[in-house]
């Protein structure tokens, strides 16, 4: 009954998608068709590409942390991304390399956040093992401060200047550089297909580590090497988009209660599904309902806030 349900679900998410992805290439075209259809079937990869991994990676670092209300931006990746661009806007100037160059902003991007994460988790996993939760604790307190410094600098930076430097560090589908998106598919889809062949173990790793243990998992091994694979997922989503924070969280905690089940590998397609329809939709207002007045990250900022609110408050009364 459940299998049969669980069925009816996806195939209701696919048609969605489908008639999304229908829809969002051929509505109000205005009469140049070829034109919007080429420019907006570039960004429909960049959406299914976001959608999985922010989703994947948050399910996954879920069951690392026993916890559904966390999401791998909380060790501050994305404040760190923020960051970095802010840093290079004010220090150097429009036409430094990193600002006009996008693969080399991307790649130091890349780097610079995944040597982030794997400091916190050297520190927590390796010097510090089992401080789980200080990590996290030590990632948001990290965060808070590269956010702070981040709102100091933008401050004294040239008006001009952060024009720019608010169109780069603000989630956005209308601005993926379409050259990038072959990198990141080269990046992403063998960690994505990795973390698929994993499913069985994950759902070991979801019993808890004394389970995973007697089971034969060596689970810090391979919580370096999930953590490694996570950090990668989303610092790959957050240089090529921008931050999207509330992304993956949607996508993993309406899974859990579509679903109903502690199965990764339905969970991993369930939530990429939803995210993705949830980017569909969401541009396709930012587009033709606000003509473009927002961004999409506002709207999932927004959606995942008051989602991520409902989440908590009913955690508590449980």
């Amino acid at each position: 009954m459940k299998r049969t349900k669980n069925n009816l679900i996806f195939v209701m998410l696919m048609s969605s998608i489908i008639l999304f992805v229908y829809l969002y290439l051929t509505v109000n075209t205005r009469g140049h068709f070829a034109f919007a259809f080429r420019l907006r079937s570039q960004r429909i990869i960049p959406f299914f590409l976001v959608g999985f991994s922010s989703t994947v990676a948050t399910i996954v670092f879920q069951t690392m942390t026993q916890n559904v209300i966390l999401t791998p931006n909380i060790i501050g990746l994305d404040s760190l991304y923020i960051l970095l661009q802010t840093v290079v806007f004010f220090f150097f100037g429009l036409n430094h390399i990193l600002v006009t160059n996008h693969h080399v902003n991307f790649i130091v991007s890349l780097l610079l956040m995944i040597g982030g994460s794997m400091g916190l988790f050297w520190l927590f996993f390796k010097k510090y093992p089992g401080k789980i939760y200080l990590m996290l604790m030590t990632g948001l307190i990290l965060g808070t401060f590269f956010s702070s410094f981040t709102n100091f600098l933008q401050v004294l930076i040239d008006p001009n200047d952060f024009e720019s430097l608010f169109a780069r560090t603000i989630a956005s589908f209308n601005r993926v550089d379409v050259t990038l998106v072959t990198i990141s598919l080269v990046i992403t889809i063998p960690i994505l297909f990795y973390l698929f062949k994993q499913s069985a173990t994950l759902d070991i790793l979801h019993l808890g580590r004394a389970y995973a243990l007697s089971l034969g998992i060596q689970v810090d091994q391979y919580f370096l090497k999930l953590f490694i694979l996570v950090s990668v997922l989303t610092a790959v989503s957050t240089a090529l988009v921008g931050p999207v924070s509330f992304l993956g969280f949607i996508g993993a905690n309406i899974s859990y209660r579509l679903f109903k089940t502690y199965r990764h590998s339905i969970l991993f397609l369930g939530g990429s599904l939803i995210s993705v329809f949830f980017i569909l939709s969401g541009q396709m207002l930012v587009e033709h309902v606000f003509k473009l007045q927002t961004t999409l990250g506002v709207i999932i900022q927004f959606a995942g806030g008051i989602y991520f609110l409902i989440i908590l408050l009913k955690e508590r009364t449980n």
